[in-house]
């Protein structure tokens, strides 16, 4: 250090040249917009001094409840916070399996952007709301542990990150805005000065500094003007304060000679945020070594190195209300694995779930305020329930089921999540890569049915909402009722990401940039062998049978594909959708076609309508049930106002493209893409069909030219059937 540099730290002077006397105050701003340069300009315009300010507010007692009286809700309890939370990113209402379900956009993670989102556990997560609800409304919920029951890797610990995620997220919000307050005192905690400032170790209410008899007034006053902004609860100030907060205020009501006003003159209020990494409203433990688990990491401990100054370990003052149920009052504590805890940990939740109260070492019971959420596996619940000795804390959860996913658009939105595009920027995925890990993940969890005729992989596609003939969806509804515990079991989403992972990392990935469903498929099959979760031989034969039925889907999936690439001639499907309807017109009203060519009155192209009809299996019995059905669809569109195009419906425009394959496959010699020689116009033609499986379903030239050539060899064995 200079002696020039030292000898202005010394007189209190500072380098800073906009510190100088005499600067003017435009020059000043500018000389401060310089420093940093064009980085620093950058992070100075996303800092929001005045939001800053906004959220930590302090004033007095007095003008807090001049907040109160304009914004009652400020006093809601944790469980009213926390359902107002959820609600306040807003719902949507829709139909699956034939009921109304509820999509809370909460959970998919407006708050970063979806990093946390969960796909597919709508009805779970709309009964872990009505839980909330229930508790927010002070029906009896709110003395309960809310216990996410479900597989390894089924989002239970998302739910919980995002709950508390959420509120973190809304407590900044004018919506969302709480406080709590501080003791102004001198530096022993006394009244006889306010110098030193000493938080409420467990950020409670500020109303609770009312005295108990002013209460029941000062509630009723507030409910009066209270407008709850979800459901119909009400504004209750239960419990008192905790043991420091109750010593200081004691000490002051005695110097002051019960002179309560006076003693308010030593309260700060302020608005807090709550904060897991700050330990405010947040809290979270989970399960250690039993040798090395103690208690009063759940509830405080002594503070030693102030016992000499207070003189007694029975002191609040020398006591550290820091336990994880302590610092998540007014908020949420999660405890993960919560099965796992020692049983002198489960006793101290036996009290703060219906009591509400904890009991720190030496203290009287303490009250807290907090949504109180574990989550556990199968192993360990069954293992509850065989336990007598754990009947009350039995009592005291109310499980809640949380499955994977069943639906396979649900599944494939897990992975497209991790391995979408704007993760695998330098690879390219081949279409269908994703779906097809998910089909398989999907199926591992369904269970067989019982239908006669039904197959698994039909069951899964009414269950993603694809129709099927003869099934409706009050039978897609029996068939979910009769499978109770599907996705309960079955194969973990962590599993399938680490197998694409090994994929989109494999030397031939690296090598072709691309990475196509069958080096996905061979990821997932290798892995079963050395999976720890299957210890069971006859499941992982089971598994390697569903990875035979997802191979065999996605040979159909890309066989339609490139019927699809082959028949996308627009002007020829519109002439044969023509003749089709001309025909179909003349055949449902018993009419004759005039011939354009001969000029004479014909019969229906008997022929032609039923080598369109077989296509999409149409048996002889049922054609004139499946022609007036068009001709009805037609008619009702032309009511509405609307135009029939060859590819309004989706059922006659698939038998059109299978028809038009059928009658140009030959001319494009699907089979000779396996030869070694290809004569240059088939070439030409084989190059439009990529480009069109470029353009149409995704690929890239590597992509469909392996697709193609995977499909002709299939032609090529001679195995031409359609999807």
């Amino acid at each position: 250090m200079t002696p020039e540099y030292s000898s202005r730290l010394q007189s209190g002077t500072s380098s800073n040249p906009t510190d100088a006397p005499g600067v003017r105050p435009e020059l000043r701003a500018a000389i401060e917009a310089s420093r940093g340069g064009e980085l620093a300009g950058l992070i100075d315009a996303r800092i929001d001094r005045a939001s800053f300010d906004h959220v930590h507010w302090s004033g007095s007692f007095f003008e807090y409840l001049e907040i109160v009286q304009r914004h009652p809700g400020v006093v809601r309890n944790a469980y009213q916070r926390a359902y107002d939370a959820v609600m306040s990113q807003g719902a949507e209402k829709y139909r699956v399996f034939k009921q109304d379900a509820i999509r809370y956009h909460f959970f998919s993670d407006p708050f970063e952007g979806g990093a946390d989102a969960i796909f597919g556990l709508d009805l779970a997560l709309m009964q872990f709301v009505d839980y909330l609800r229930s508790a927010a409304e002070g029906y009896g919920t709110d003395r309960r542990i809310l216990l996410l029951h479900g597989p390894v890797g089924s989002s239970k610990s998302t739910i919980a990150r995002l709950l508390k995620k959420g509120l973190e997220h809304y407590s900044r919000t004018d919506e969302g805005a709480l406080y709590s307050f501080s003791w102004m005192l001198d530096e022993h905690c006394g009244p006889t000065a306010q110098t030193h400032e000493f938080a409420c170790p467990m950020h409670e209410e500020p109303l609770l500094l009312v005295p108990k008899e002013a209460r029941a007034d000062l509630l009723a006053r507030i409910n009066e003007s209270y407008r709850p902004l979800n459901g119909s609860g009400r504004i209750k100030l239960v419990g008192e304060l905790d043991p420091f907060c109750r010593k200081v205020y004691g000490d002051l009501m005695a110097h002051y000679g019960g002179d309560w006003r006076r003693v308010m003159d030593h309260v700060r209020v302020r608005r807090i945020v709550l904060s897991e990494k700050d330990r405010i409203g947040i809290g979270t433990f989970q399960p250690k070594d039993e040798k090395n688990q103690d208690s009063t990491e759940l509830t405080g401990d002594i503070n030693y190195r102030k016992i000499a100054q207070f003189g007694s370990d029975s002191d609040p003052r020398a006591f550290n209300f820091d336990g994880e149920l302590n610092i998540a009052n007014r908020g949420v504590c999660e405890f993960i694995e919560v099965l796992k805890l020692d049983v002198a940990f489960l006793y101290d939740l036996l009290g703060a779930s219906q009591e509400h109260l904890i009991k720190p070492k030496k203290f009287a019971q303490t009250h807290i305020d907090e949504v109180i959420i574990g989550h556990t596996n199968e192993p360990e619940y069954k293992r509850l329930q065989n336990n007598e000795m754990m009947e009350a804390f039995r009592d005291r959860t109310i499980k809640i089921d949380v499955p994977y996913n069943i639906r396979l658009d649900d599944e494939i939105k897990i992975y497209q999540k991790d391995f979408g595009p704007a993760k695998t920027r330098n690879l390219h995925v081949a279409p269908h890569t994703l779906e097809v890990a998910a089909m398989w993940a999907v199926l591992s969890r369904l269970e067989e049915p019982k239908k006669a005729g039904l197959s698994l992989l039909q069951k899964l596609k009414l269950y993603n909402g694809r129709a099927l003939p003869g099934f409706t969806e009050e039978s897609v509804k029996e068939l979910k009722e009769e499978s109770s515990r599907e996705g309960m079991s079955g194969i973990s989403p962590r599993y399938v990401q680490d197998k694409i992972s090994n994929a989109l990392v494999s030397r031939q990935a690296i090598d072709d940039q691309s990475v196509n469903p069958f080096m996905v498929l061979n990821e997932l099959e290798a892995g079963l062998a050395a999976h720890s979760l299957i210890a069971d031989d006859n499941l992982r034969k089971r598994y390697k049978e569903l990875l035979a039925v997802v191979k065999e889907e996605y040979e159909d999936i890309i066989k339609g594909e490139v019927q699809r690439a082959i028949s996308s001639d627009e002007d020829a499907i519109k002439r044969l959708c023509a003749n089709y309807i001309e025909s179909l017109r003349a055949y449902t009203q018993k009419e004759r076609v005039k011939n354009k060519y001969t000029g004479r009155d014909e019969e229906p192209d008997e022929r032609l309508m039923r080598s369109i009809e077989e296509k999409i299996d149409v048996p002889d019995s049922r054609k004139d049930d499946f022609r007036h059905e068009i001709m009805n669809y037609i008619a009702a569109l032309s009511l509405d106002g609307k135009r029939f195009d060859y590819n309004t419906n989706a059922r006659l425009y698939r038998a059109l493209e299978l028809k038009l394959f059928e009658d140009s496959r030959d001319t494009i010699k699907l089979k000779n893409m396996v030869s070694s020689v290809v004569d240059d116009e088939t070439q030409q033609k084989i190059d439009i069909v990529k480009q069109r499986m470029i353009k149409q379903f995704g690929y890239n030239h590597t992509s469909a030219t392996d697709v193609l050539n995977y499909v002709a060899s299939i032609f090529a064995r001679g195995d031409s059937k359609g999807r």
